[in-house]
């Protein structure tokens, strides 16, 4: 009997996606464009490490001996439980405490890099994905809210979400709890119940968050979802806040006022609304770009002051073409208690975050991918083995150039290399035989062109007739012909 040799089934672990060339250009080019928008506005970068202590961390653990749920855990030498970070917040926060007497203050911080939760997942749910947050630790001005919106308008906007594409609704969680103090709710389960009925409001609508606000709603399963346990004149109270939005912020503001009832909190939150909506305006942010909406409450426990959220306004369609709705695609708020955890003192704070391979997959979604379908490199044919020293001559040439190339590395003929360059999206394929050797020249096929004639591109025929499907020129001429092909616009 031989032994039989184990062979494990190749498959990448649930929640984990394998990204190629198309998908990695345009989350790399997203954070390029973010990065530079954010370093323009005096925010400095900062990488923090892949895993911190799990006490530090805090939200997602359990009441367990093994902190290993929502977390990635393993247990150090020293026996300390160390887990992969779930966002690039808490880091800060243990960064801006360890580090509080060394810092500029306000510290203004960006940083972009993986995560990860350990969470079942689902479609578009991962288990690791890339974040990209920005922060002020230590300024309690409504005014440092309002350049993170500002800074998250613009870093959207150099995404690729021209003006119009997308919204930042903007709320105050003091302004709900002022109203559940006029209203007597005063424990933290019953604000939490409010807050978590709200946040569904898009979902379920007015009658769903009106049973949860009561005592609690029967889905289409048939499971039921404890409510909030609030009296018919309270959650009265809590519809019309929540509906209170207008077109304009000084008209949200002005409807507020009217719902609140004058609570001592309540009116600090209308206050730093308004201080928010005089510094947006000299940010140049207008109403369109930034509103107030009373109906954003944001799912963190953490948030104690202003909250907002980046809503897409594009039309969105899957693989198949059907309609789809992002919604949210990045969120952030003031969270002035976290560094507390560490310090005991309270530290101001207030950030903006989105998830870049979402708004990668929005930006594709709404026909707004700039990268497309991924563009390799030149491929120059190896028409003679004995020359393969020259042939990467040609390649260095091109390269030197600032021509992406490639000398094919196969053993396969002619038909087979040139099915090879376009498999890998080459704009042009270099052939050079002994004939073009002897006389000095390279024949330089346009693979760019072939794809689109494929495709039935007929528009500006002066243009492609003038532009040779294959062309044999000087060797001289050969960097600034490939050049013309890998620049030109289809």
């Amino acid at each position: 009997m031989t032994d039989q040799i184990f062979r494990p089934e190749a498959r990448a672990p649930r929640g984990f996606a394998d990204k190629r060339a198309a998908t990695l250009r345009a989350e790399r080019r997203i954070v390029e464009a973010v990065s530079e928008v954010y370093e323009q506005w005096g925010f400095e970068p900062l990488d923090t490490g892949a895993f911190e202590y799990a006490d530090a961390l805090g939200k997602f653990l359990p009441d367990s001996d093994r902190p290993n749920e929502g977390v990635f855990a393993l247990q150090d030498d020293d026996e300390q439980w160390m887990a992969l970070r779930y966002d690039l917040t808490a880091p800060l926060a243990r960064f801006a405490a360890q580090n509080w007497e060394t810092l500029a203050k306000p510290y203004r911080r960006y940083a972009f890099g993986p995560v990860w939760r350990n969470e079942k997942p689902g479609p578009g749910r991962f288990r690791e994905f890339i974040q990209c947050d920005a922060d002020t630790v230590g300024s309690a001005r409504p005014e440092a809210d309002a350049e993170i919106i500002a800074l998250a308008v613009a870093g959207l906007e150099a995404a690729g979400l021209p003006r119009g594409s997308a919204v930042m609704k903007i709320n105050n969680r003091k302004l709900l709890n002022g109203l559940l103090t006029a209203a007597g709710v005063t424990t933290e389960g019953q604000k939490l119940g409010v807050l978590r009925a709200v946040d569904k409001l898009d979902r379920l609508g007015r009658e769903g968050v009106a049973l949860l606000l009561g005592e609690g709603r029967k889905d289409e399963s048939g499971a039921f979802t404890k409510g909030a346990g609030l009296g018919a004149r309270a959650i009265e109270s809590v519809l019309a806040f929540v509906a209170a939005g207008q077109p304009d912020r000084s008209g949200t503001l002005d409807a507020l006022s009217k719902v609140i009832g004058g609570s001592a909190e309540g009116d600090e939150g209308l206050e730093e609304l308004a201080k928010i909506s005089a510094a947006l305006k000299g940010l140049g942010v207008g109403d369109d770009q930034a509103s107030f909406d009373p109906s954003i409450v944001r799912g963190l426990e953490y948030y104690t002051g202003a909250v907002f959220e980046a809503e897409l306004l594009l039309e969105t369609t899957d693989d198949k073409g059907q309609p789809v709705r992002f919604g949210s695609i990045g969120g952030g708020g003031r969270y002035d208690d976290l560094v507390a955890r560490f310090t005991g003192e309270r530290t101001p704070a207030t950030g903006f975050s989105f998830g870049v391979s979402r708004l990668a997959a929005a930006l594709k979604a709404a026909g707004r991918d700039e990268a497309g379908e991924s563009r390799g490199p030149v491929v120059i044919i190896a028409f003679d083995q004995a020359r393969m020293a020259d042939y990467f001559a040609v390649a260095g040439e091109l390269r030197a150039g600032g021509v992406a190339a490639e000398v094919y590395l196969g053993t396969s003929g002619m038909r087979p290399q040139m099915k090879y360059a376009d498999r890998r999206m080459a704009p042009a394929a270099v052939i050079i035989g002994e004939d073009e050797f002897a006389a000095g020249t390279v024949t330089i096929k346009d693979l760019d062109l072939g794809r689109d004639l494929s495709k039935g591109m007929t528009d500006n025929a002066a243009w492609k007739a003038e532009r040779p499907g294959q062309q044999t020129i000087p060797r001289a001429d050969l960097v600034a012909a490939v050049r013309k092909i890998v620049d030109a616009t289809r």
